[in-house]
């Protein structure tokens, strides 16, 4: 699988960015899908994760309650709705996939995209 992340970009503090995960290679709606993100200095930090298998959804404590994870089998395509952004939020921002046992593991997944940027001015 080959992962192509974009949607970051500059946004003010209350505001909102999507991030899109576009995904090639084997089958696709067969795989499990994280966000994860990363402050330089700092472990990478599970956000959001998705199965490929009924599309259950998780949430790390940082994104409860403001952002969603989706994604549309059709276009090999997962997002992330972020909204209510905060500065804290300010990390590049990866997606994954693979099989996964443990979601919010990153050690789990075994492709991974080469992340987008997302700045939350205060």
């Amino acid at each position: 699988v080959q992962l192509q992340a974009s949607g970051g970009g500059l946004v003010q503090a209350g505001g909102s960015l999507r991030l899109s995960c576009a995904a090639s290679g084997r089958t696709y709606s067969s795989v499990d899908m994280g966000w994860f993100r990363q402050i330089p200095g700092k472990e990478r930090e599970f956000v959001a994760a998705i199965r490929g298998s009924g599309g259950g959804t998780w949430y790390g404590d940082p994104a409860k309650g403001r952002f969603t994870i989706a994604r549309d089998n059709a276009k090999n395509t997962m997002y992330l709705h972020m909204n209510r952004l905060k500065p804290e939020d300010t990390a590049v921002y990866y997606c994954a996939a693979g099989e996964v046992a443990m979601l919010a593991d990153p050690a789990e997944y075994g492709y991974w995209g080469q992340g987008t940027l997302v700045t939350v001015s205060s």
